[in-house]
C-alpha cells in the first residue's frame, strides 16, 4: 500500500486501504499510546492498554504493513522489538469517503480517538491536582468559545490554528528535553448540529 503522501510527510491523508486497517479500536489506541508516550514494545503496550502481548504484537505488525508504525532502528532484539509511530499528522474525515462502509470506518476511528482523548482529559480532571506539581497545573488550560461564524470563517480559523500550532509544536516533535513530559493538546471546532443558520 502506498499512502497518498509520503509517510514522513507533515500531513498524511488516510486513504480507504489504510482506513480499513486502522478501523479497529485497539489499533487506534496503539497509535495514540505511541504518539503520547514514545516508542514501546508489544509487551509494554499490552501492559499500558490492558491487553495481551499477543494481541498488541499482531496489531503492530498490521499497522506497520500500512506505515502507521515502524520498528525503532538499532533498538531491541528479535524477541522484543521496539515500535514507534511514523512521524506526521494523520488527516481523516468521514466526508472524504463516498461509500457507506468508508464513512462507517472513518467514524469508528474518529470516535475511538475522541474516546481516548476524553479519557485523557477525565484522568487529568480526576487525578491531576493530586499527582501533578502546581507549576504544571498553572501551565494547563481548559477553554471553549461560542461564536457565530460563516463556514468560510470557520474554515479560515481552523486553517490558521493548524498553521500556528504546527509552527510552534513542530520545533519540539521527536524531542525529549529535560523537564518535559507528555502533553496532549485538544482542539475541536464544529457547527452545533441543533443550531440554525442565519438567512442570507
Amino acid at each position: 500500500m502506498t499512502p497518498q503522501v509520503p509517510a514522513d510527510s507533515p500531513d498524511r491523508v488516510i486513504d480507504m486501504s489504510a482506513l480499513k486497517v486502522l478501523a479497529h479500536p485497539l489499533r487506534v489506541q496503539i497509535i495514540d499510546a505511541l504518539s503520547q508516550h514514545g516508542p514501546a514494545t508489544a509487551s509494554g503496550l499490552a501492559e499500558r492498554l490492558g491487553e495481551s502481548s499477543g494481541a498488541t504484537s499482531y496489531h503492530l505488525r498490521q499497522l506497520a504493513r500500512h506505515e502507521f508504525v515502524r520498528e525503532v532502528a538499532g533498538k531491541g532484539t528479535g524477541r522484543e522489538r521496539w515500535w514507534e509511530r511514523v512521524p506526521g499528522r494523520l488527516t481523516l474525515s468521514p466526508h472524504d469517503h463516498t461509500t457507506e462502509s468508508g464513512r462507517a470506518a472513518a467514524t469508528l476511528v474518529m470516535r475511538q480517538w475522541r474516546t481516548d482523548h476524553e479519557n485523557a482529559l477525565d484522568n487529568f480532571l480526576d487525578r491531576g491536582m493530586d499527582v501533578l506539581p502546581e507549576p504544571w497545573l498553572e501551565a494547563s488550560v481548559l477553554a471553549s468559545a461560542d461564536v457565530r461564524l460563516t463556514r468560510e470563517q470557520l474554515h479560515d480559523f481552523t486553517e490558521e490554528w493548524l498553521r500556528v500550532s504546527e509552527q510552534f509544536l513542530g520545533k519540539y516533535r521527536g524531542l525529549s528535553q529535560p523537564g518535559s513530559r507528555p502533553v496532549q493538546i485538544q482542539f475541536n471546532a464544529f457547527p452545533l448540529v441543533d443550531g440554525e443558520e442565519t438567512p442570507i
